[in-house]
C-alpha cells in the first residue's frame, strides 16, 4: 500500500429501507425490508481510500460505547483502515435514516450522536502530520476540520468534501487545497462552480452518473465522463469517489487522473446496496480504469 491518507470525519450506523417513492410532508409510505449497515461520510471515505484506493489510511472519528460502534470498527478494520485513533464518546454512535427509491436515489437524515465529539488531540495531530492527504467532510464540527488542516505538514493536501452543505468561515477557506462538491453544494456555496476558484485553488464537481468536472486555477476545465452501470443504490457513491480521489492524489497522481479513477470507483459502488459494503476493491477499479 502506498500513499498516506488521514480521514477526519463521521461514522454512522445506516438504517435503510426501500420505498416505492420518497414520502411527501405528512405522508406515510409503506417500505420494504430494513437494512442495518456501517456508514457515515468519514468512515465510508476511509474504507474507500483503503480498500478501493489502496492507500495507508487512518480514520479519526468518534463512536459511542455501544454495539453499533463494534459494527463500524469491524467494517473499518476489515477494509484495512487504521482505527487506533478513534475516540469513544459518552453518546450513542451516530445514526443515519435512509430511504432508497426504485431508481437507487436516496434521502438521508442523520442523528450525529458521537460525531459531535470528534476531536484532533495530540495523537491525532501527530498522525495527520505524517499524511500526504487529509480528507474531511461536514458531518463533524467545523473547528475539528480546521484543526485537522492546521495539523498537516507543509506540502500535504487538505481536501474538504463540503457535504452536507453549510456556510464555511473565511478561516477555513484559506487552508483548503481542494474542494469536492456536487452541483447542489456548489450552488449553495457560490452560485456557480467557477466562482469557487476565487476561494480555493481547485474544485471537483461531481455530477452523479454523468461523471465529474475538474476545475483548477489557470487551467481549462476537464470533464471526466461517467461509465454506464446498472444503479442499485447511490448511498455511498459520493463517499467512494472522495476516498479514492484522496488515495490517488496521495499516491502521486495528478488531479484529472485521480478524478478519473474516483469516477470509476463511484460508479461501481452504485451497483451494490449499502455504503461501505458497496465499496469496490482496488483490483475492480483498476480493471475498469484502463
Amino acid at each position: 500500500m502506498t500513499g498516506r491518507v488521514v480521514v477526519v470525519g463521521s461514522a454512522n450506523v445506516d438504517l435503510a429501507v426501500d420505498v416505492p417513492r420518497p414520502p411527501k410532508a405528512g405522508e406515510t409510505v409503506l417500505g420494504g425490508r430494513l437494512r442495518r449497515s456501517p456508514g457515515g461520510k468519514g468512515a465510508n471515505q476511509a474504507v474507500a481510500a483503503a480498500l478501493a484506493g489502496g492507500a495507508d489510511t487512518t480514520f479519526v472519528g468518534a463512536l459511542g460505547e455501544d454495539e453499533a460502534a463494534d459494527l463500524l470498527l469491524v467494517s473499518l478494520g476489515g477494509a484495512g483502515v487504521r482505527t487506533d485513533l478513534v475516540d469513544r464518546a459518552d453518546a450513542p454512535t451516530g445514526t443515519a435514516f435512509i430511504t432508497v427509491a426504485p431508481d437507487g436515489e436516496n434521502a438521508i437524515v442523520v442523528a450525529p450522536g458521537a460525531n459531535e465529539h470528534v476531536q484532533v488531540g495530540a495523537a491525532q495531530a501527530e498522525r495527520i502530520a505524517e499524511a500526504d492527504v487529509v480528507l474531511a467532510q461536514l458531518e463533524i464540527p467545523l473547528d475539528v476540520v480546521a484543526a485537522a488542516a492546521a495539523a498537516r505538514r507543509p506540502g500535504a493536501r487538505m481536501i474538504l468534501n463540503a457535504a452536507p452543505s453549510r456556510e464555511l468561515p473565511d478561516s477555513l477557506w484559506e487552508v483548503l487545497d481542494l474542494l469536492v462538491v456536487n452541483e447542489h453544494e456548489a450552488a449553495d456555496l457560490a452560485g456557480e462552480p467557477e466562482k469557487l476558484l476565487k476561494r480555493v485553488p481547485a474544485v471537483v464537481v461531481t455530477l452523479g452518473g454523468e461523471g465529474c468536472v475538474v476545475l483548477r486555477r489557470d487551467h481549462e476545465p476537464v470533464r471526466i465522463p461517467g461509465i454506464p452501470v446498472d444503479v442499485v443504490d447511490t448511498t455511498g457513491a459520493g463517499d467512494t469517489f472522495c476516498g479514492v480521489l484522496a488515495a490517488a492524489l496521495a499516491q502521486g497522481e495528478d488531479l484529472p487522473a485521480a478524478a478519473k479513477r474516483a469516477t470509476v470507483a463511484g460508479a461501481l459502488a452504485v451497483t451494490r446496496p449499502g455504503a461501505q459494503a458497496a465499496v469496490p476493491t482496488a483490483a475492480e477499479v483498476a480493471g475498469k480504469t484502463s
